[in-house]
């Protein structure tokens, strides 16, 4: 958080206009950075960054390299793919925390931002579950049953969720439904 206790978010995105835009929508609840590349968001994150928006295609270093460097160097923040890339199969193993599909509304483009800027204050089991029923979330959206069914990673993914409902059930059960409404929306 901030000096003024609005959430740090670092938008990142290769297209100017689209920064821009993510910047008007988020300014008045949170303190935003901007970056027009991958190697401008690597030279904008800091610990105090608490979300970021991160595009996957872009051209100088992907958004996919920048959340490998970002996780590597281990910032506390959580990360949102905002993209026009569609999920497959190789988003199970990324260290993101929610995968936003363009085009993005100010409203949906908020209440992300919102979820991820409090997540910080829960326990990270909670944390990685929410990864978890997100990337489940996207490609049940995105794929067709009988493909989610053919592949393991998804069958993976489901086992993992699972484990992790069981590790934090008691956990859960402490929180107010106001709590795990924010948390799991």
């Amino acid at each position: 958080m901030t000096g003024d206790d609005r959430p740090l978010v670092l938008v990142v995105d290769d297209e100017q206009r689209v920064v821009q835009a993510f910047d008007i929508w988020l300014g008045d609840g949170f303190e935003v950075l901007t970056a027009t590349g991958g190697h401008g968001a690597l030279e904008q994150i800091h610990d105090g960054v608490d979300v970021v928006l991160l595009d996957r295609h872009m051209p100088d270093l992907s958004g996919d390299e920048v959340l490998e460097r970002i996780h590597e160097e281990s910032y506390d923040c959580r990360v949102a793919m905002v993209t026009a890339v569609a999920p497959e199969f190789d988003i199970v193993d990324m260290p993101f925390d929610h995968y936003v599909s363009k085009p993005v509304d100010k409203s949906t483009l908020r209440e992300v931002t919102t979820r991820l800027a409090e997540m910080g204050a829960y326990d990270q089991r909670l944390n990685e579950l929410y990864r978890v029923t997100q990337k489940v979330a996207t490609l049940e959206d995105e794929m067709t049953d009988s493909r989610l069914g053919h592949h393991d990673e998804y069958a993976a993914l489901i086992e993992e969720r699972d484990r992790l409902r069981e590790e934090t059930h008691e956990l859960m059960s402490e929180m107010q439904p106001h709590q795990l409404e924010d948390v799991f929306g």
